[in-house]
């Protein structure tokens, strides 16, 4: 294996630790509002790590725009949505979690 190689297998790993992370938190949180922070959050930044490590082993640009466009729009579909879900709850007034 390469140096290439062996960063691929590390960026996707730490890719699917994000993913985990925000499952995590989604069934964790106490409130709508935390549990969308970890799934946007976490998600974008795992996918990222993902589309990163793909990226390397790419066999040209064009695959690498493609990988890049597909990361960007999810970015701002999972944003959208998040956003969509929020307001939802915001106006059935679902309060903010206190302790």
């Amino acid at each position: 294996m390469m140096l290439g190689d062996y960063l691929t297998v590390v960026l996707l790993i730490a890719g699917s630790i994000f993913f985990l992370a925000g499952t995590l938190g989604l069934l964790r949180f106490p409130d709508v509002y935390t549990r969308l922070h970890a799934l946007t959050k976490a998600d974008n930044v795992g996918l990222g790590l993902m589309v990163a490590g793909l990226a390397l082993q790419a066999e040209s640009w064009t695959v690498v725009g493609k990988l890049l466009m597909i990361w960007l729009l999810v970015l701002l579909a999972g944003a959208s949505v998040a956003h969509l879900v929020a307001a939802a709850a915001r106006q059935r007034g679902i309060k903010l979690w206190k302790r």
